[in-house]
C-alpha cells in the first residue's frame, strides 16, 4: 500500500498499489476497515445491483480517492453522506469527495450501482463472477472481486464485512462469512452473512445454486457443505475423513481460525478447487465416491491457515500460501497411512524443474507448479534441518503470530532462524532465491 506523508495541502490519492506485481490492483493513500454489501442479484438474466458502503481511514491528505471496479454502472456515489464527482473507467472508480480528507480523517463511502457480473480477463484467463448452468460462483484469486463490488483490491488491506443478498428463494446462497439471518419476502430470501474477521477481498465469495445442504463433519468446529443432491452418496465417501483432515491439521498448526468450514460442490465442473475465508468451492469432477482428490480437499482446508488467516502482504510471497498447502497434502497422506513426506519429496524432487526462483516468481509465474513443490520442497528441507519437534511448533508459532495479519517470506526466514537460534540464511537462499535445485535432504 502506497502513502504519503503529512503535508500541509491535501495530496490525490493513488490509483495504483504498490504490489510490484499486480499494481493496477489495489490503491493508495487509505485503508478500508468495514465493508458493508446490499446485494440483490436475479439469477436468470445474471442482474446485480447493489449498494456497497465502505467505512475507510486516510493515511494522507486526499483531494481524491479511487477504488477497483469493473464493467458495472455506478449510479451514485456519496462520500459522508454527499454527493461525490466520479469517472469510471479502465476498472477504476475515481472519487472526488466536496471536501478535502485529511490525514488520519476516517470516512465512509457510498456506492450505488447495477450491471450484468462477468469474469476479468487476466493473464490467468478469466476471473471473478462466473455463472453456472445454474446459478453463479466467484473465484477471485487473485484479481477477480472487482468483477462483483467496489473494493480496494490488494491482499494486504483486510476489512470486515457485512453481505446482505438477495435471491430467489428456491436458490441456496453461501457467503463467506456467519449466517446471521434469513427472511423471505414473496419469492426471494434475503440471506446476511457477517465476516468479522480481517479479510482480503480475494478472499470473499458468493455461491448460488439449487444446493443440498449436509453436514460435513461433527466435532468442535462446525464443518458444513451445500452440494449437488445427486452427488450425495459420493460426497459422503470423498469427504468421509474430513474431521480427521480437520482434527490433524488443528494438532500441527494449531486453532482452527475461523468459526465454521464450508465446503460447496458446484454441478458444473472447475478446472481447480477455489479457497475463500472460511470456505472452499469445489467442480462436481473433484467428487468420483473413490477419494481420487482428498490430497485436494486437504490443500484447500489447510490454506484456512496459511494463505486466508495468515495472508501475503503482497503477491511476490505467493509460495507461503501454496507452498504451505502443498506440504499440508503431504502431511495428511504422512498422518493417514499414505505415502510419507519424504517420499512425497523424494517424488516430487525428481519431476520439479530447476529454473524458477520462487521467493521472487515473477507475474507471470506466480501459480507455476514449481511455486506449490518446490515451496512444499523446501518446508521438507527446513523440517529435516531442524527436527519435527520445533518445525511443527515453529509452523503453530507462525500461524499464532500472524493470525488474521498479513506477511512476508521474511518474516517467515526471521521467525525460522529465531525459533532455530541458528543462521537459515544459507538453506533458504538455497531453495527460495537461486533457481538450481538444492540436493534432496534425507
Amino acid at each position: 500500500m502506497s502513502s504519503g506523508p503529512s503535508t500541509s495541502a491535501p495530496s490525490p490519492g493513488a490509483d495504483r498499489s504498490a504490489d510490484p506485481y499486480l499494481p493496477e490492483h489495489g490503491n493508495g493513500g487509505y485503508r478500508v476497515e468495514h465493508y458493508d454489501l446490499d446485494l440483490d442479484y436475479q439469477v436468470g438474466p445474471n442482474r446485480l445491483s447493489g449498494t456497497a458502503r465502505i467505512s475507510a481511514t486516510a493515511t494522507q491528505a486526499l483531494l481524491r480517492f479511487s477504488l477497483d471496479l469493473a464493467d458495472l454502472r455506478v449510479r451514485r456515489v456519496l462520500v459522508d453522506g454527499k454527493p461525490a464527482k466520479f469517472t469510471h473507467s479502465g476498472g477504476k472508480l475515481r472519487i472526488r469527495p466536496q471536501s478535502p480528507l485529511g490525514e488520519n480523517a476516517e470516512f465512509r463511502v457510498e456506492v450505488r450501482y447495477s450491471g450484468t457480473p462477468h469474469p476479468i480477463a487476466g493473464r490467468w484467463g478469466e476471473i471473478g463472477w462466473e455463472e453456472l448452468t445454474e446459478g453463479s460462483m466467484v473465484a477471485a484469486q487473485p484479481i477477480g472481486a472487482p468483477s462483483w463490488f467496489p473494493c480496494n483490491d490488494h491482499p494486504s488491506d483486510k476489512a470486515a464485512y457485512r453481505v446482505s443478498f438477495t435471491a430467489d428463494s428456491p436458490f441456496s446462497v453461501q457467503v463467506t462469512g456467519n449466517l446471521v439471518s434469513q427472511q423471505r419476502r414473496g419469492s426471494t430470501t434475503t440471506h446476511v452473512f457477517e465476516r468479522p474477521e480481517p479479510t482480503s477481498t480475494y478472499l470473499m465469495s458468493v455461491q448460488v445454486g439449487p444446493y443440498t445442504d449436509v453436514e460435513l463433519a461433527g466435532g468442535e468446529v462446525p464443518q458444513r457443505a451445500a452440494i449437488p443432491a445427486r452427488l450425495k452418496e459420493d460426497f459422503a465417501v470423498d469427504f468421509g475423513r474430513h474431521g480427521q483432515i480437520m482434527d490433524c491439521f488443528r494438532e500441527l498448526f494449531g486453532p482452527y481460525p475461523f468459526g465454521e468450514y464450508v465446503v460447496v460442490v458446484t454441478d458444473d465442473e472447475l478446472e481447480d478447487p477455489v479457497e475463500a475465508q472460511g470456505m472452499s468451492i469445489f467442480g462436481a469432477n473433484h467428487v468420483d465416491g473413490q477419494r481420487t482428490h482428498e490430497r485436494l480437499v486437504a490443500h484447500e482446508l489447510a490454506h484456512q491457515w496459511f494463505g486466508n488467516s495468515v495472508t501475503i502482504a503482497d503477491w511476490r510471497h505467493i509460495w507461503l500460501n501454496e507452498g504451505f498447502a502443498t506440504y499440508a497434502e503431504w502431511l495428511w497422506s504422512e498422518r493417514s497411512g499414505g505415502p510419507s513426506a519424504q517420499e512425497h519429496a523424494a517424488d516430487w524432487h525428481a519431476q520439479v524443474a530447476a529454473d524458477l526462483r520462487i521467493g521472487d516468481p515473477g507475474v507471470s509465474s506466480m501459480f507455476d507448479p514449481q511455486v506449490y513443490k518446490r515451496g512444499a520442497l523446501t518446508l521438507h528441507a527446513l523440517r529435516h534441518e531442524i527436527g519435527d519437534e520445533p518445525f511443527f511448533a515453529l509452523l503453530r508459532r507462525w500461524a499464532a503470530e500472524h493470525r488474521h495479519g498479513t506477511a512476508t517470506t521474511e518474516d517467515f526466514t526471521s521467525l525460522a532462524a529465531e525459533h532455530a537460534n541458528r543462521d537459515l540464511d544459507p538453506l533458504f537462499t538455497a531453495w527460495l532465491d537461486q533457481p538450481e535445485l538444492p540436493a534432496l535432504p534425507g
